[in-house]
């Protein structure tokens, strides 16, 4: 199993990103999917999740209205798309697969690997 996580960066506030977590190594499209954050000091953080069909999706509270979680089977890949972004939105952002196949949960418990992460700095 493979998560590779990309699209970080250095923005201002009120700025956009997008990350991208491409997969490899098992059955993308069986499994839900999430994005956590842990920020310096902080516990991580599930940021959003999103079923195997991505007909459910789950948000952290303050994020709503702000990011979107999606995927594209065809190209085993999984996105955040980040706007409205702001200084507390600063962490390393990681992808993880759910631990069963064809489960869902927004528990990050319930996710079984991560990638090497991706920095992303919201600062003026």
């Amino acid at each position: 199993v493979q998560l590779v996580e990309s699209g970080g960066g250095v923005v201002q506030p009120g700025e956009r990103l997008r990350l991208s977590c491409v997969a490899s190594g098992f059955p993308f499209s069986d499994y839900a999917m999430s994005w956590y954050r842990q920020a310096p000091g902080k516990e991580r953080e599930l940021v959003a999740a999103i079923s195997a069909t991505s007909m459910l999706t789950d948000y952290t509270k303050s994020v709503k209205g702000r990011f979107a979680i999606s995927r594209d089977s065809a190209k085993n890949t999984l996105y955040l798309e980040m706007s409205s972004l702001k200084p507390e939105d600063t962490a390393t952002y990681y992808c993880a697969k759910h631990g069963r196949s064809f489960h869902y949960s927004a528990s990050l418990d319930d996710y079984s690997f991560w990638g090497q992460g991706t920095q992303v700095t919201v600062s003026s």
